[in-house]
């Protein structure tokens, strides 16, 4: 299982830098006879992250200047799923409530994974993590003198008037619910499949399949096609049940890739709450009658994907976010009385043992990670808000034109 017992002492220390690659054993208890220490090439430089690592010191702002008390901690245990300690590069883990499917399972095996790449460079830290879907530390529970009570709590998702820390998604480790691989191997899948159907030969609808779980994804489903009207969507609802028995033959990602996804202007299209049929009828009208602006849109969308969200930038993103994170605590991180030690160890059956044994980092980076670029200046992000709200702006314009066309 991933939670054991005693860690094993420490190894024995190197009498010489070595930089081979050195494989880990899959079995923890074993690890006393391997090397596991950081050892990056003397020729190793570390280049600059991608600019959305920026964003870590606008998550961690809010306690900037007050520092994380353990008292802090304390206060967001009701909310959280689990709690995470470190202590001299071994992780321990404090169940609070079962999550959902595995996703507690996987978040931890990431964190595992992490330790493995770079061990001995995580510092000691004591986080709370929440696993649901939606953000739970508001920005206005917070405000004026009770700014300092604010919880810090990782989570899958932020958002504007919420304080949740972001923290990369289970999924890149897998999600063995649903069939989606670690993310390595299910981007290749991607890859090569979307080389299957060219664009131009794809069909010309906007394309969602999912659980309608939400009033918005209910309300979406109001858009496909009927007898009434045809919005340009084709949407279906997935029966995970159904999936499961069959061996998830029409579930594949990769496979989806039929569709013109339109990825504001350089990446995706903008698509309202209020007006969502309208408004993917129109970005499809536009599409198919730009077909080159908006194949150019998908391929944007779809390099940043494979440029700036590879497991190793996952994993350079997650090292300097607990890195800055354990700066701001005020007290030393001591392992919990109810806590377990965690290790690599995958006796676990299925899909669950595949996945990780896919996922499981074998041996220590010989590079160092990325580096962090500074904060964003203030003036930066308005000047970003701005730039999206005139491009949102210039679409409904276009969109209103459209349908004053229409009734012409």
């Amino acid at each position: 299982p991933i939670i054991g017992g005693t860690p094993p002492p420490p190894p024995p220390p190197s009498s010489e830098i070595r930089h081979e690659k050195v494989e880990f054993p899959l079995n923890c208890s074993n690890l006393v006879n391997h090397t596991t220490v950081f050892e990056p090439k003397e020729s190793s430089t570390n280049k600059t992250c991608p600019d959305y690592f920026r964003w870590i010191h606008q998550d961690l702002k809010q306690w900037k200047s007050s520092g994380i008390t353990k008292d802090m901690i304390e206060r967001g245990k009701p909310i959280a799923d689990f709690r995470l300690v470190i202590v001299n590069g071994e992780a321990y883990v404090e169940r609070y409530i079962r999550s959902f499917q595995t996703r507690d399972l996987f978040t931890i095996w990431g964190i595992l994974q992490l330790l493995r790449l770079y061990p001995g460079k995580v510092p000691d830290l004591d986080l709370l993590f929440y696993c649901g879907d939606n953000t739970v530390i508001m920005k206005s529970d917070y405000k004026g003198r009770y700014a300092a009570l604010a919880p810090p709590v990782f989570h899958y998702c932020g958002e504007e008037a919420a304080l949740d820390i972001v923290f990369p998604d289970w999924s890149f480790w897998g999600w063995v619910e649903v069939n989606i691989k670690p993310w390595e191997e299910q981007l290749r899948a991607i890859k090569k499949e979307r080389e299957r159907i060219k664009w131009e030969k794809r069909e010309p609808y906007a394309y969602w399949k999912g659980n309608p779980t939400s009033p918005d994804r209910g309300d979406l489903l109001n858009c496909n096609v009927s007898d009434k009207h045809d919005w340009n969507a084709r949407l279906y609802v997935q029966d995970w049940a159904k999936e499961i028995q069959e061996g998830f033959k029409h579930s594949k990602l990769e496979d989806q890739c039929t569709h013109r996804s339109m990825m504001p202007m350089q990446h995706f299209w903008p698509i309202s709450n209020e007006n969502k049929c309208r408004d993917l009828k129109f970005a499809v009208e536009w599409g198919n009658n730009h077909t080159h602006k908006a194949e150019a849109i998908g391929k944007a969308g779809s390099k940043f994907i494979e440029e700036a969200l590879t497991m190793q930038n996952v994993y350079d993103y997650m090292f300097h976010l607990l890195n800055e994170y354990s700066k701001l605590l005020k007290f030393k991180p001591t392992i919990p009385p109810n806590a377990r030690r965690l290790c690599s160890e995958t006796t676990e059956q299925g899909l669950l043992k595949e996945f990780m044994v896919q996922s499981m980092v074998k041996s220590p980076s010989d590079k160092l990670p990325c580096a962090l670029p500074p904060p964003f200046k203030p003036q930066a992000i308005q000047a970003s808000l701005k730039a999206k709200d005139k491009i949102a702006r210039q679409v409904e314009t276009w969109e209103t034109e459209y349908w004053k066309k229409l009734k012409a």
